[in-house]
């Protein structure tokens, strides 16, 4: 398949209160020229060892994305020194610095270096790829957005520069790619498509799919969904994005395995109940799920939906799945409703602000797997597929709510898989 690439021209732009990357690496730079490591090829490394990773990041300030994945292999899983993953850190390569940036103390603090460039950060100055794994987290920073709403984070551009460096070296190692693949679908299949070309061990996505769950649901493996609802708030292309890799991760577990999308559809205000009382979503879903959060957090439709929407998402092998992305909420759940059984199955994911952010221990793990193994704790497929989706939702929404077939995501197919949390089933409660 040929693929537009369609990067943004130049240096993504710059807030007044950022700092530039010069100025930053001038003030607190350790330098790469003293950093020399010997090559290490996967599996190299001594039993017990951790192994050096590259972090390539948009912006590091407290609870970004970086701080909640790189500053738990700097500080521990609870980020007050605890034990850690099996990994280190020895070079960082930050886009921008945030106004609230703590990334350059911390670089300080655990004498990581400063790289100047990404290929920088993944030779260490050898010379060689030095690395055993990339994480990539281009998410977070100011950045501009497109018409349709979209952030330009800079996720192609950084990536065409880890490639571009494991090309020039003739290795590769496994890569992590935070979130999304791309802000929109073409880049998102030229990243995913380069990837299976190089054969880079690759996982990408939310850390949604490993969050706690209440009750602990999994639909079972080959259940026959009818139809499957997800709740979510804020946001369609960043949170909303969450949202549907929370009901992702749990219907490609269907009869059949993953068989791509037909069509998506955004709507919003009196279009939504018009649209219920054609049966294109059901109530009792929906109630299913508000029955699994707070009591706080509940609340009728109407009055959650606020200026949210909802997108309709129709799968080849006739499931419909409804993301409800509403404007006066502050949970995520799901439910899905299997064949033969009138009662819906629901659950709540939680675990966003919880002290020490322990969700996100289980993201980490997750990678960490990859790395060790150099085999993906679960498919990137379902994270090609869910940016598709949420590319499509956001288009439909700026085109005045049209329909959208989706031809592009009818050939993403993957098998169902049992996907495990690195430290075992979600606990209950909290």
């Amino acid at each position: 398949m040929n693929v537009e690439r369609n990067f943004p021209s130049g240096s993504p732009a710059r807030g007044a209160m950022a700092v530039s990357r010069r100025q930053a690496l001038k003030a607190g730079s350790l330098g790469l020229a003293a950093l020399i490591l010997p090559r290490l090829s996967r599996g190299e490394s001594p039993a017990g060892k951790p192994k050096p990773v590259a972090g390539i990041t948009t912006a590091w300030y407290p609870t970004s994305h970086a701080d909640v994945l790189l500053g738990k292999i700097l500080e521990g899983y609870d980020h007050a020194g605890g034990p850690g993953p099996q990994l280190s850190l020895p070079a960082l390569f930050l886009d921008e610095v945030h106004p609230n940036d703590i990334g350059l103390a911390r670089a300080k603090k655990h004498n990581v270096a400063l790289a100047k460039t990404i290929e920088e950060c993944i030779t260490l100055g050898t010379g060689s790829v030095a690395v055993e794994g990339v994480l990539l987290i281009g998410e977070l920073g100011n950045y501009p957005r497109n018409a349709k709403g979209q952030i330009c984070y800079p996720r192609p551009r950084m990536f065409e520069d880890v490639v571009a460096t494991f090309r020039k070296y003739k290795k590769v190692v496994p890569v992590f790619n935070d979130k999304h693949l791309a802000y929109n679908w073409h880049n998102s299949r030229w990243i995913y498509d380069t990837a299976v070309e190089m054969r880079i061990p690759f996982m990408a996505g939310s850390s949604l799919p490993v969050f706690w769950r209440d009750p602990p649901l999994w639909l079972p493996m080959g259940g026959e969904i009818e139809e499957a609802m997800a709740i979510g708030y804020s946001d369609l292309d960043s949170y909303g994005f969450h949202t549907m890799e929370a009901l992702q991760c749990q219907l490609e577990r269907r009869k059949g395995g993953e068989t791509g999308v037909k069509s998506v559809q955004t709507l919003r205000g009196e279009e939504v109940w018009k649209a219920e009382k054609e049966g294109r979503w059901s109530r009792d879903l929906y109630d299913a799920i508000m029955a699994t959060f707070p009591e706080k957090s509940r609340g009728k439709p109407e009055e959650k939906l606020g200026q949210g929407e909802f997108v309709f998402i129709e799968y080849r092998d006739g499931t419909r799945a409804t993301l409800a992305n509403l404007g006066n909420n502050d949970e995520w759940g799901i439910a899905a409703r299997l064949k033969g059984h009138d009662k819906p199955l629901a659950c709540r994911y939680y675990g966003l602000y919880h002290e020490g952010l322990p969700v996100f221990a289980n993201q980490l793990r997750a990678i960490e797997r990859m790395i060790l193994t150099g085999k993906p704790s679960y498919p990137v497929e379902r994270t090609l597929l869910t940016t598709g989706i949420i590319d499509a939702a956001v288009t439909s929404r700026f085109e005045f709510h049209r329909r959208l077939e989706t031809p592009h995501l009818a050939e993403i197919r993957y098998p169902a898989g049992d996907y495990p949390f690195p430290e075992g089933k979600p606990r209950r409660g909290g």
